[in-house]
């Protein structure tokens, strides 16, 4: 079956989390993804145990693999015959090892000018284009750290979610450039952490904004459930976490009415201005109404009443969930003799045939050859080291005896 991007050549050279997320994306709406690592392995390749991470399994396959050492004139020329083939370079090493490695706009233009070329990194133009981040330092810059504090001590959300929202803004701006293939500036695509957590932060600043033009003075609140009483995650008798969706002040009612709280009767907590202004009331009567009922009972009484909620899942259950389980969710990526069930990019009605991740340089043959490159020549890249295919013993995850598991 033909996707939208069928018949695209995607160069990703990325490392953790942004780019490779970028070209998966790219990946499942069709194009063909080289990704190109330096000879010692993209850093997730050996980050579990002396093997790959679940960012391998879960972002590369489906991809091709590649393995240049750009730090040679011959690896460096590689490249250059490579890139001349592809419609899309996307990347997220450094600045300085951008211009360093040869891997800068201007020099990969001169091998193809229509190229669209797309840097994912820490800060876009500005005074800090040149410094580093990484996802907790943009956290960290836009506000989010400061909202997320853990025993008072601002602290990182877990995931990588700036890195995720930086590759998919990234592919939205790529979109749009082979869209319109005559606007020469959309070809170049700067990325920034810092300017996608400023983004992704908007809303707060402009309400922030807001309290402080209404009020005189700057004035938040710590976060979307907690400005709504009754909105977050409460604790059954047995132990369970039930995340309420308590928006509305019908879903106050309604929620009321499941757990028989004599509060549901109270004009002064019938808005949602009346309930803020008892929060701490309003948060103890849920609290202790939910605690009444076991995990069992209370979904019953919240599924009888129509309130929202979900069940807090630890990340061991979430795959077997009906809603998971349901086909086109989850596809099948069988990797080094494991089977891993990986969630399925969204939005697609079924899930599509994929080759598992690539080894590290395991397509140099097939892609050497597709550029022209015959044995003698491909032997004397692999000999100099400009060109690198992993061995059998390579990035390979050390097992714990069971016994030891167990300790």
């Amino acid at each position: 079956m033909d996707l939208p991007l069928s018949g695209y050549r995607v160069v990703e050279m990325g490392t953790m989390v942004a780019a490779p997320f970028a070209s998966h994306i790219l990946s499942q709406l069709g194009a063909e993804v080289i990704k190109v690592e330096p000879p010692r392995g993209d850093t997730t390749r050996s980050l579990i145990r002396g093997g790959p991470s679940g960012t391998i399994i879960a972002y590369s396959h489906g991809k091709k693999g590649l393995s240049i050492d750009l730090t040679q004139e011959r690896g460096r020329q590689t490249f250059q015959d490579l890139i001349k083939t592809a419609d899309v370079f996307v990347h997220n090493l450094a600045p300085n090892a951008t211009v360093k490695l040869g891997i800068d706009d201007s020099t990969l233009r001169q091998a193809k000018p229509d190229l669209v070329y797309c840097h994912i990194r820490g800060y876009a133009a500005g005074p800090q284009e040149n410094d580093l981040a990484t996802n907790p330092v943009a956290e960290a810059a836009t506000g989010v750290m400061d909202d997320h504090r853990v025993n008072g001590r601002p602290t990182r959300l877990g995931p990588s979610y700036h890195d995720q929202f930086a590759g998919t803004y990234a592919v939205i701006r790529i979109l749009a450039a082979l869209l319109d293939p005559s606007i020469a500036e959309s070809r170049h695509i700067d990325i920034g952490l810092y300017e996608t957590g400023l983004h992704l932060a908007s809303r707060d600043l402009a309400g922030l904004q807001l309290k402080t033009q209404l009020l005189g003075k700057p004035e938040k609140e710590a976060g979307g459930e907690f400005a709504m009483p009754g909105y977050g995650a409460y604790q059954t008798a047995d132990g369970h976490w039930l995340y309420l969706l308590v928006i509305t002040d019908a879903h106050w009612q309604r929620l009321t009415q499941a757990l028989e709280l004599e509060e549901g009767q109270d004009p002064e907590l019938a808005t949602l201005r009346g309930r803020k202004k008892q929060r701490q009331r309003v948060e103890d009567a849920v609290a202790q109404g939910l605690r009444k009922h076991t995990r069992t009972a209370a979904i019953q009484r919240l599924s009888d009443n129509d309130v929202g909620f979900t069940e807090v899942m630890s990340l061991e259950h979430v795959l077997d969930t009906p809603q998971a389980q349901h086909p086109g969710k989850l596809r099948t990526v069988a990797y080094r003799g494991l089977e891993f069930s990986v969630p399925e990019f969204p939005g697609g009605a079924t899930v599509t045939g994929t080759s598992r991740p690539p080894e590290l340089g395991e397509h140099a043959e097939e892609i050497l050859t597709a550029l022209g490159y015959d044995k003698q020549a491909q032997q004397e890249l692999l000999r100099l080291g400009a060109v690198k295919i992993a061995q059998d013993d390579e990035f390979v995850w050390v097992k714990v005896p069971r016994k030891a598991a167990a300790l």
